[in-house]
């Protein structure tokens, strides 16, 4: 008999207030002529292993991400939601949307240049150990410091990694992850990380940079001129 398939859904995560954008709207400002929005979520719609999509946004951009999703060629894009105050509570937000699913991809709405190579093979990492995040080396030396900046250590930067999204999980674990009342967590990977559970880090891109300042969407800019999108 053939393995029945794998099912795969994805949480876009593009709830975040966007504080350091002064005053830009990270997710709807364009990227290369095309809001940021869609150029993070079409990889996943592009990606053959993903059947479902949850975009998880502010009250205030509602309207304008339904109209941007709503289409034909955004037919994987099942639900928008409302996220929370917390990115742990949008995440959950969105997770509430999927039923009988094998595996949930996250991603920040704030990556634009995810591809469907970093998908995949993020999939695959995951296979391993049930978890998996897309991370690169860290190419600066990184220190500790105390309260009033003085260096109290020096890391060795050949075990550092910088960690990105996608961030790939078995559907139960980043469910009972998202069970715990935790402080503020930065991703995923750490809510699933505190129960105990191994999480695989595979290469990903220093190309797939986060949008949080208009630096940085001056970076991606660039990025997209070099490579010809």
């Amino acid at each position: 008999m053939k393995p029945k398939p794998e099912k795969v859904a994805v949480v876009i995560v593009a709830a975040g207030e966007g504080r350091r954008m002064e005053g830009i709207d990270k997710v709807l400002v364009h990227l290369g002529g095309e809001p940021l929005l869609l150029r993070a979520t079409r990889p996943f719609q592009q990606c053959p292993a993903v059947s479902q999509i949850v975009v998880v946004i502010s009250g205030e951009k509602e309207q304008q991400c339904r109209a941007l999703v709503g289409g034909p060629d955004w037919s994987k894009v099942t639900d928008i939601c409302l996220g929370g105050a917390r990115r742990q509570d949008s995440v959950a937000a969105g997770l509430k949307r999927l039923k009988e699913f094998d595996w949930v991809i996250i991603h920040d709405g704030a990556r634009p240049l995810v591809t469907v190579d970093l998908i995949e093979r993020g999939l695959e990492a995951a296979r391993e150990t049930g978890a998996a995040a897309a991370a690169v080396p860290v190419t600066d030396t990184i220190k500790t410091v105390d309260a009033n900046g003085i260096v109290r250590q020096t890391l060795p930067r050949q075990n550092l990694r910088a960690v990105q999204t996608p961030q790939v999980f078995r559907f139960d674990v980043i469910q009972i992850a998202h069970y715990q009342d935790v402080e503020d967590v930065t991703d995923d990977a750490s809510l699933v990380e505190r129960l105990g559970h191994k999480v695989k880090l595979y290469m990903g891109s220093y190309d797939n940079i986060k949008v949080t300042t208009p630096a940085d969407l001056a970076m991606a800019e660039i990025i997209l001129r070099r490579q010809g999108l």
